[in-house]
């Protein structure tokens, strides 16, 4: 028996949204057995970007019913059943949070129709419910509402039931949490709640994976009750996870930055700054400097990297309007602009008619320039240790990162020498350096000595 589920959300930040609609249709295989769904009062103010993809808005679901008025008749519906949605991890993960708000702990088996089309269905553009739903020929009423978007989901899982033909449909049920943690519970229990980077390792004794995280152990855990992609195949080759306590998530996220670069696990994403291709320079060749677009050249110093020039437009809009930079000296002047569009409205300072001084120009984009900079130049950033009588130091020297270490006592920090000896180095990335400045500015450390 089957529960096809299908959730929209208030949307926000993860493991915080909230149900706002909800559409279960219990399925036997050939024909809708039972049938629920509602509105559902969030408590809380639905995000702008999601009223407008659903157009459920606050008033619609002001007088609808709160979950715990509905959590005994999902219950009911979905008992003994295998839950299916498309892209099944956000539904079941929502549903999961809505039941434990209620100190209610809801597990079950689940299949996904995304991992399903995949199987069946190969080589497709896009798996995406509209997508698929208008090249399988299924017609999907009330786009991005439960009801719609469940019954399409129906459909496309009857289709891909009747193509089953070896009947393999059992081998891509996803366990339910509590007995895949079961499972594990061996590897889980032997891991810390602590800060740290964590290996996990397959029978071959590879590394397969490597993370960080402020609670290892609720990290591992999630990875190994997943059901994502990736979190599957880790379950499918794990043998064992080693650990190195960090003491804060700063050396925890530069460690990890730094060994996935150089060891490359199977399954770790390509790290961030390999796919970053592009850069934005300051040129100053001319009176009014420019921001210059381009394809990374090594000999040269960029403020910011990029995979695409349409992420870096969406940066330079966010440079333009806090720093009052003239569009014409940037990339996206095509060479035929004479004035900006900003100072026609008032936003732009003149510098596209030569109004406005090369000098107070070219200091804002000097202040744009060091926003990216460290700083200092030689400094140390002190903050926690893996124990409770050691501290940490990650050190700066000549405006670039050159490693962290640990020490006891403060005469441990005072010379340039003892830094060398008890430090443990690393190669600086634009990745590295942008952890470290945004861990700097959310003042997330003890202190910062500056040598």
């Amino acid at each position: 028996m089957y529960a096809i589920l299908d959730i929209e959300s208030t949307g926000g930040k993860y493991n915080e949204e909230s149900i706002t609609e909800i559409a279960i249709y219990k399925f036997d295989g050939k024909k809708i057995i039972d049938q629920f769904s509602s509105l559902v009062n969030p408590e809380k103010n639905i995000q702008p970007f999601v009223q407008k993809l659903t157009g459920i808005n606050d008033n619609m679901v002001k007088t609808a019913p709160k979950f715990f008025e509905i959590a005994k008749r999902i219950i009911e519906i979905t008992n003994n059943c295998v839950l299916v949605a498309h892209n099944a991890d956000f539904d079941y993960r929502i549903l999961k949070t809505e039941f434990k708000r209620l100190g209610f702990n809801f597990n079950s088996k689940i299949i996904c129709t995304v991992i399903l089309s995949k199987k069946l269905i190969p080589n497709l553009k896009s798996y995406k419910l509209g997508n698929l739903s208008k090249s399988l020929g299924i017609p999907i009423q009330n786009r991005h509402r439960a009801q719609g978007d469940a019954m399409a989901t129906l459909k496309i899982f009857e289709l891909l039931l009747n193509k089953d033909s070896k009947k393999n449909i059992d081998s891509f049920v996803i366990e339910n949490n509590k007995t895949k943690k079961n499972k594990f519970l061996s590897i889980i229990n032997k891991l810390p709640n602590e800060v740290g980077v964590y290996y996990i390792f397959n029978n071959k004794n590879e590394i397969i994976y490597i993370g960080k995280s402020i609670d290892i152990k609720k990290r591992v855990t999630q990875h190994l009750t997943g059901i994502l992609k990736k979190e599957i195949k880790i379950q499918k080759n794990i043998k064992q996870i080693k650990y190195d306590l960090t003491g804060n998530e700063l050396i925890a996220l530069l460690k990890e930055e730094n060994e996935i670069q150089n060891k490359k696990p199977k399954y770790n994403r390509y790290l961030f700054h390999e796919l970053l291709k592009f850069g934005v320079r300051v040129s100053k060749n001319e009176k009014y400097n420019k921001l210059i677009f381009e394809k990374i050249d090594k000999r040269k110093k960029y403020l910011e990297l990029f995979k695409n020039k349409k992420s870096a437009i969406k940066r330079l809009d966010y440079w333009i309007n806090k720093y009052k930079l003239c569009q014409k000296y940037t990339f996206l002047n095509n060479g035929s602009q004479t004035t900006c569009f900003n100072y026609k409205i008032e936003k732009c300072n003149g510098a596209c008619v030569e109004k406005e001084k090369p000098s107070d120009y070219n200091s804002r984009l000097k202040s744009l320039s060091e926003f990216h900079e460290y700083d200092y130049k030689d400094f140390l950033i002190i903050d926690k240790g893996y124990n409770s009588k050691i501290k940490s130091f990650v050190f700066i020297r000549n405006n670039k990162f050159n490693g962290y270490g640990y020490f006891e006592l403060n005469h441990q920090i005072k010379d340039y020498e003892l830094l060398e000896k008890r430090m443990i180095k690393m190669h600086e990335t634009k990745t590295i350096k942008r952890i470290i400045n945004s861990y700097v500015r959310r003042n997330k450390f003890k202190k910062i000595i500056e040598l």
